[in-house]
């Protein structure tokens, strides 16, 4: 007999570890939840390419895994600084800041604690219905290791939280493969094989863009950089006080409330908070940077702005960009030897891997609880973390929620599982290979 899991999360990054953290502290002396997550890395990393040295985190620290769901948790950043030996010393920082660096170890060492409940190295590629009596009871999980080899799992619950894929704009997507042109999300990876590049792009205008400037116009190497955009400047993240708002948990139940049309309208209203913006502070330090140049007479650093990637092409001297001057009307040929697209993230990735379901899954719609509708024949839920920004808000895709959110998810969980366990009986025969 197959052995049959609770709870099948898919990766294992932020999301699912606030998941793991709430479910062992829903449980309360009850018999835990069955649960494992699968992760493709093959240890815990949080975007590992773009730790960038000066980097730091941009909302507060007390939207961490547990605070906002559970202010007495062991797992909050408070007491990972606690065991660490450092929280005096954060302190007096004063900041609610801390560093990409810092951040990222607070959320490995809280994986470290569920590694018991994690297959590293697999990739999730295919989740398919597994039928009795004419309808779906559980779902087979297939992973593939980096061995190739292809293990299958049952649950009657999946949680997916892959992330988001890298936005490749279209007149790049020919370019995949050339190891000249790459995302920001392999951005450190990528560069260290181009350490002696003269001359690059980036192609953006928000958060990462500028990080990968600065990052870039400090390098020994001292290369040209051109900050290629098609807005008229880097515009600033509004972070105040009454727009921020839009991140706190009421704000998720008022999106949900509204009708389709009013949550676009919402998202286009306050995209400003998160979307092709950067900090102030950094923006002063990209302004800073130019300044000196022109005290220094430089010109090593350029800031193309109103500028339209109109075509590219590899060639063997570099990766030549036909570029389109929206000032002054002209166009323009560069030769770069790497270009790095800061162009974002699609968050799509969950409908190609349960394609197999889609017969069952509608429009894939959820309800308030990020439970996928189905069909009145299909019967294990299946959740979605960080897909759900159209029906949930803005705060969906980021850190400001997800304690909150993997609560919710765990209490919708907790309350189906006295059903589904006392099913278990009628799905042996289904379980055996």
């Amino acid at each position: 007999m197959q052995h049959i899991h609770d709870l099948i999360g898919v990766g294992f990054g932020p999301s699912n570890i606030a998941l793991a953290i709430a479910l062992e502290e829903k449980r309360h002396g009850a018999k835990p939840v069955d649960a494992l997550f699968i992760e493709r890395q093959p240890s815990f990393a949080w975007h590992p390419h773009m730790l960038l040295d000066q980097a730091h985190m941009q909302i507060s620290f007390l939207k961490d895994l547990a605070t906002l769901r559970n202010p007495t948790s062991r797992f909050t950043f408070i007491n990972y600084l606690h065991e660490s030996g450092r929280l005096p010393d954060f302190i007096n920082l004063k900041s609610f800041f801390p560093s990409r660096h810092e951040f990222n170890d607070y959320l490995g060492w809280a994986a470290r604690q569920f590694e018991a409940s994690c297959a590293y190295g697999q990739e999730v590629f295919e989740v398919l219905p597994e039928k009795q009596g004419g309808e779906v009871s559980l779902l087979r999980v297939r992973s593939r290791g980096d061995d190739g080899r292809v293990q299958e799992r049952l649950a009657r619950n999946l949680v997916v939280s892959v992330g988001g894929t890298p936005n490749i704009p279209e007149g790049f997507r020919a370019l995949r493969g050339d190891g000249r042109v790459f995302h920001s999300n392999s951005y450190l990876k990528d560069i260290a094989r181009h350490g002696q590049a003269q001359r690059v792009a980036v192609i953006g205008a928000g958060q990462s863009a500028a990080e990968i400037f600065m990052d870039l116009q400090g390098r020994p190497n001292a290369p040209q950089v051109d900050l290629i955009m098609r807005a008229r400047s880097i515009r600033p993240a509004d972070d105040s006080a009454f727009v921020n708002e839009v991140f706190n948990v009421e704000f998720t139940d008022y999106v949900y409330s509204r009708p389709q049309d009013e949550r676009a309208a919402l998202l286009d209203e306050v995209s400003q908070t998160n979307y092709a913006v950067a900090d102030l502070d950094l923006i002063q330090q990209i302004f800073k940077v130019f300044y000196d140049q022109k005290v220094a007479r430089g010109n090593r650093l350029r800031m193309l702005r109103q500028h339209d990637v109109r075509a590219v092409r590899a060639a063997s001297d570099g990766v030549h960009l036909q570029l389109f001057d929206q000032d002054a009307g002209r166009e323009s040929s560069v030769r770069y030897d790497a270009v790095v697209l800061a162009t974002g993230y699609m968050r799509e990735h969950h409908k190609d891997l349960l394609r197999p379901l889609a017969p069952y899954l509608g429009d894939f719609s959820v309800d308030r609880y990020y439970r996928l509708a189905a069909t009145p024949d299909f019967h294990p839920g299946i959740f979605l973390q960080g897909a759900c920004e159209d029906s949930h808000g803005i705060s969906d895709t980021l850190l400001s929620v997800t304690s909150v959110r993997t609560g919710e998810i765990g209490n919708a969980l907790l309350a189906a599982m006295p059903r589904m366990r006392s099913s278990a009986r009628s799905e042996s025969t289904l379980a055996q290979i």
